[in-house]
């Protein structure tokens, strides 16, 4: 079964979250923040095209021009491949783990996978970001020294931070995989 809704972000921009259910014990979560703007990338470009060839009428040095080009192709390289992240995806199975997915908007992809083992809870925190408080779904990992404390906190959809509607709606689904894990792991 799939479900799709529409939320926002801490600064009000539309994120799209996709929950597909696969059994009780597996479910999958993605998170897509809207695609880079032709308008906005138009803009920039133009701009420090612009600039570059406001420096050039006035030092007459055509290097100016051909540097402005290549940082702009650098840069918006280097934005797609590093910064720009598309859509974020968590799959959570009881039996095996976490798995945290980044989607960047070249193509790239970053994986990182949590054992059930070492996950202790998930959690809902706050923070304070820019002069206001935000709210942020973060995975709480065991230590293995000390079997109550806490060794790492793990946030999740750390580029879309989507707003706490949408965190509930995530938090209440990995509970019930973590209350469905926690009873089939205790029954004999």
């Amino acid at each position: 079964m799939e479900e799709e809704r529409s939320f926002s972000d801490i600064c009000g921009g539309r994120l799209s979250l996709q929950c597909r259910y696969y059994s009780p014990s597996c479910r999958e979560f993605c998170l897509s923040s809207p695609r880079l703007s032709f308008r906005s990338l138009t803009a920039v470009t133009c701009t420090v095209w612009l600039a570059a060839y406001g420096l050039f009428t006035l030092c007459e040095n055509s290097m100016i021009l051909s540097a402005a080009i290549f940082i702009t192709l650098l840069g918006l390289l280097g934005y797609l491949h590093f910064v720009k992240i598309d859509q974020e995806t968590l799959l959570i199975i009881d039996s095996l783990g976490i798995q945290m997915t980044s989607s960047y908007a070249s193509g790239k992809e970053s994986t990182t996978f949590i054992e059930m083992g070492k996950v202790k809870d998930v959690v809902i925190n706050e923070a304070i970001y820019m002069q206001k408080v935000i709210y942020y779904l973060c995975i709480l990992l065991k230590d293995p020294v000390e079997p109550l404390g806490i060794s790492e906190v793990v946030p999740v959809f750390q580029s879309a931070k989507p707003r706490l509607d949408c965190l509930i709606e995530v938090y209440r689904s990995c509970q019930e995989i973590l209350a469905h894990q926690k009873d089939t792991s205790t029954s004999p």
